[in-house]
């Protein structure tokens, strides 16, 4: 029978994970039972995600706002520290600039104006274009600012991070003064010591510091870079793809993941015979078109996957062929037709007219929003995504 059905996404339910769980045997485990339980035959090339919050519960990669204040305090000593570009989250960054409050004396904050760099809006382009004001030349401070634009709140949360992120540095009674500005050397007006917030623009804005007389610079992904009284860590990133998770914690991103995805390909292969691909993913790489955020707060979407999802789809956008190469042919004969050209395709079609479209991102990006998306942010319970026909196309 014709084969009617392409890409197929479940979410899977598992247990609630804790510290000291075993990851990597939930994880086959869950799978194996979904199968048994909804017939799902499990196949070559079949691909089973995980979202970085469970593998980092397991791991108990937590910290204090007391571990980020000593490692802070150990940086920067009593120096002033200016922050740059942090986004505008209660969940990503409330928890962690109440440890860096913690270990400062003083702080400048400087925001990034009219959004932050994943599209949190402090004000719309349209005010800025009503009151005259280029974020790219015009340096204000927050009387200037609340003159010109008043209190804004977030589409989603309703609420005001001005305000809201003074208050978390007013709770340890540290000075605390917000500034406005696109250019990452306006900082230095205010202190030579300096920590970047920013996720993906970090090492850029690092750079440009540094060239223009910063006597310190750190990065979030240098803060709890390696454990502090028995913290948890991360290595590679740091501070950087932390959630919020209790009132004075955080989990950070999971670390020692590759080990986690290889594991558990070869565990699944023993008991299935079939070789599946394995990831771990965070945020999606999706923009909302409402509140213009784009949901990628995590420094990267996959932190480990399995060689089989390295590199970059390979595809033919099929209403162009249909369009132009057999565009004087119908039904079976089109469908032939279509199907002999993706069986002959060229290994590399980047350039060519026929893979206009396609939009090919890596592979880890795309699925890895496919499983943001399927698993949720909230209450769905299923932390686990098992992705069929991914890498099928319309011949087989």
């Amino acid at each position: 029978m014709e084969r009617v059905v392409g890409t197929v996404a479940r979410g899977l339910r598992c247990p609630i994970i804790n510290e000291g769980d075993n990851i990597e045997e939930i994880v086959v485990d869950s799978v194996l039972k979904a199968s048994e339980v909804e017939g799902i035959d499990i196949n070559n090339r079949d691909i089973v995600s995980i979202t970085e919050s469970i593998v980092a519960r397991a791991q108990g990669n937590y910290a204090t706002i007391d571990h980020i204040a000593k490692d802070i305090q150990s940086k920067f000593g009593d120096e002033t520290i200016g922050l740059t570009f942090p986004i505008l989250s209660r969940n990503r960054f409330s928890n962690c600039l109440r440890g860096i409050a913690k270990g400062a004396k003083k702080i400048v904050i400087m925001l990034s104006y009219p959004s932050d760099e994943v599209g949190n809006q402090l004000i719309s382009l349209d005010l800025l274009d009503e009151k005259g004001i280029n974020p790219w030349t015009d340096v204000l401070n927050e009387t200037e600012f609340r003159e010109l634009f008043g209190y804004q709140k977030h589409t989603f949360t309703g609420v005001d991070y001005i305000d809201y992120y003074k208050s978390l540095v007013a709770e340890y009674g540290v000075e605390c003064e917000i500034i406005f500005s696109q250019k990452p050397k306006t900082i230095l007006n205010y202190t030579k010591n300096v920590l970047t917030c920013d996720i993906h623009t970090r090492q850029r804005t690092k750079r440009i510091l540094e060239e223009n007389g910063a006597e310190k610079v750190y990065t979030l992904d240098d803060i709890l870079s390696e454990s502090n009284d028995g913290s948890g860590y991360n290595e590679e990133y740091g501070l950087l793809g932390s959630n919020k998770s209790t009132d004075d914690g955080i989990k950070l991103f999971p670390r020692d993941c590759q080990p986690v995805v290889d594991n558990i390909q070869r565990m699944l292969l023993e008991k299935t015979g079939k070789l599946v691909e394995v990831m771990v993913y965070g945020d999606g790489a999706f923009k909302d078109p409402v509140g213009k955020i784009w949901e990628l707060a995590d420094p990267v979407v996959s932190p480990a996957y399995t060689p089989g999802l390295d590199g970059r789809p390979n595809e033919i956008k099929l209403k162009y062929l249909a369009d132009n190469n057999f565009a004087d042919l119908r039904g079976d004969a089109l469908k032939a037709a279509i199907s002999e050209f993706i069986d002959n395709k060229e290994e590399d079609l980047v350039g060519s007219n026929e893979a206009q479209g396609t939009t090919p991102r890596k592979l880890t990006d795309l699925i890895g929003s496919l499983s943001d998306l399927t698993s949720g942010s909230g209450d769905k319970g299923t932390p686990i995504v098992f992705i069929q026909g991914y890498f099928d196309n319309f011949t087989h």
